[in-house]
């Protein structure tokens, strides 16, 4: 059980190595190990080494140390010397790295996907040979693998990318896991040795600013456990600036107890001390994340309340749970006449949106109608002109939009084209007469309004070749948005509620002129009773409900007994009307 040994425990040192070649290390094995090398740290391949962060535009020197031109651009403007070996170094040895990605993200940066050999498309990792073939100030980016394979062992000395002719000694290791150079062990960077920290980029300066992130996230503990009391106690006292303090109980008790005598004399209505959040209308279902991001991340502000993520105008448009009943208008203009079209958002939102923001971006600028049917459809959307291109706003095919009570029944019903199920891009198509057959399996976004006469007709009597392509081109100059129903609908719900806003700050002053009278025109004081009423019972006194009133009652029970007898007299009993006599009566004698 033993390390190295037959007995059947561990002892003490055996536990206490740092490494498991046996138990004649002792426990001082952990120090001779961190004395042979034990603390070596390898930078990823993927990292500037001056900055210590992913790079974004790579360039090298020729012993293959990798930067960020950004970074090492703003260390030679002062120090004229290699950050990790201390020699010197200038901007024109610098040698731009050309890498290839493979593109498998949705990621709108230019810097998108996996860093990959633009020949066998195999993605770097911290496990891979990198080698970089440099032609002047410049160097492609492949894997030892490949170029060993292709170029040495085959005596082909040209790049496989853009067939330059390079020698043996236009090969610069960037990357070996089987020998790790200088250049990427941490330990023997020269500015790391020299107590400098790692070299920030511009926006990393931006958000250090800001306070996003601890400036001391890779300092010692008790310098990170200060400022997080700091980043919390300035929270805090903004909060209690702003009038939402988090222990809003405590604040409560005490505003209350110091402005008791002040509320009872004042006339200004009473406000809530403790006012609820609001939720956004564009909330989404799920928090932002950053309360647990920062309970387990030193490098970020400690956030101690969770708030919902907020949507985009797009996502939160494009919520199935909204229906936009807003119609949009625009105008097709043709080298034929133009044609004006109804979009319809309300069952098909994601169409008319890529259709708007294409036609915004003048997508459809100069683009022909590649193909046309008489008595069927004529179809266009695709710049290519082939009828095989064509993309989306966002870059990608969406899915299909079926629902709803639209269908193909009449002369120029506009519709997406497809190639199969959810495979919606830019093509659309016009239909020239009905087409049931279509029904639930193209998503209808709009129809022809005016031009059905004139311009449809014109477009329809082109004459076609024998694969439906129009002889004479039929050409969209430009697409004209005359409402944008998504523009209307966020339009119409900001005075909305502005309008509510309004109406709440009214209601918090007190009210308008017509809510402080009351409907027989007497004024409602600010503690709620009306002008007229007396607390003593005086002039009228106090009532009880809207229409007793309480002092006159009292009124009527203190009066002296000369008066009730007064009264008593002059009171008459009322004239009994005579019974009607004829038919049966009331059977009172029954």
């Amino acid at each position: 059980m033993g390390k190295g040994t037959d007995k059947l425990y561990i002892t003490h040192s055996e536990w206490s190595s740092s490494d498991a070649y046996g138990a004649s290390s002792g426990v001082n094995a952990g120090a001779r190990a961190q004395r042979r090398g034990a603390n070596f740290k390898k930078l990823p391949f993927n990292f500037c080494a001056a900055s210590l962060q992913p790079f974004k535009n790579p360039v090298c020197t020729p012993d293959g140390t990798i930067f960020d031109v950004e970074v090492i651009g703003a260390w030679l403007e002062k120090h004229k010397t290699n950050p990790v070996n201390g020699e010197p170094l200038s901007a024109k040895d610098l040698i731009k790295l050309n890498f290839a990605r493979n593109g498998d993200t949705t990621d709108s940066d230019e810097n998108k996907g996996d860093l990959i050999d633009p020949v066998t498309f195999k993605v770097f990792t911290d496990n891979t040979h990198i080698v970089a073939i440099r032609h002047g100030s410049y160097a492609n980016v492949f894997a030892w693998e490949t170029v060993e394979r292709m170029n040495i062992k085959a005596k082909m000395w040209r790049d496989l990318v853009d067939d330059q002719e390079f020698g043996r000694k236009d090969i610069i290791t960037l990357q070996d896991p089987q020998n790790v150079s200088a250049s990427r062990d941490l330990s023997q960077f020269k500015y790391l040795q020299d107590g400098q920290e790692a070299i920030l980029t511009k926006e990393q300066e931006e958000e250090r600013k800001g306070g996003s992130v601890n400036i001391e996230a890779l300092g010692r503990v008790g310098e990170k456990v200060l400022r997080a009391k700091e980043a919390v106690e300035r929270a805090r006292a903004a909060r209690q600036a702003g009038g939402a303090d988090v222990n809003r109980l405590t604040q409560a008790l005490t505003s209350t107890s110091n402005s008791t005598s002040n509320t009872n004399n004042s006339n200004a209505p009473r406000q809530s001390l403790i006012q609820d959040r609001k939720r956004p209308a564009n909330a989404a279902t799920y928090t932002t994340g950053l309360t647990a991001a920062s309970f387990t991340s030193t490098g970020l502000t400690p956030s101690t309340s969770g708030s919902l993520a907020l949507l985009s105008d797009e996502q939160y448009l494009l919520k199935p749970s909204h229906r936009i009943k807003i119609k949009g208008y625009v105008r097709m203009d043709t080298n034929l006449g133009p044609l004006t079209l109804e979009l319809l958002p309300e069952f098909a939102p994601k169409a008319v949106w890529n259709f708007l923001r294409l036609s915004e971006k003048g997508y459809y600028k100069d683009v022909a109608f590649h193909r046309s049917i008489r008595n069927f459809m004529i179809q266009g959307g695709d710049p290519s002109g082939t009828g095989r291109g064509g993309a989306s706003i966002w870059g990608k095919n969406f899915e299909d939009e079926l629902e709803g009570p639209m269908t193909h029944s009449a002369r120029g019903i506009v519709s997406m084209a497809n190639k199969g199920k959810n495979t919606n891009s830019s093509q659309f198509f016009i239909t020239y007469r009905p087409a049931s057959h279509l029904d639930r399996k193209h998503t209808i976004f709009a129809k022809v309004i005016e031009g059905l006469d004139t311009t449809l007709t014109a477009m329809e009597n082109v004459a076609t070749d024998g694969s439906d392509r129009p002889l004479n081109k039929i050409v969209i100059k430009d697409v004209v948005v005359l409402i944008d129903p998504f523009a209307e609908w966020l339009k119409e719900k900001k005075e909305k509620e502005g309008a509510e806003e309004r109406k709440k700050e009214v209601a918090r002053r007190g009210g308008t002129e017509d809510d402080r009278t009351t409907w027989t025109g007497k004024r409602i004081r600010a503690d709620g009773t009306v002008e007229g009423q007396g607390q003593d019972g005086k002039e009228g006194g106090p009532k009880v409900g809207k229409y007793l009133d309480v002092g006159a009652a009292k009124k009527a029970t203190t009066r002296k007994p000369e008066e009730e007898a007064e009264v008593a007299d002059t009171w008459e009993e009322p004239v009994r009307k005579k019974a009607k006599m004829g038919g049966f009566g009331n059977f009172d004698g029954w």
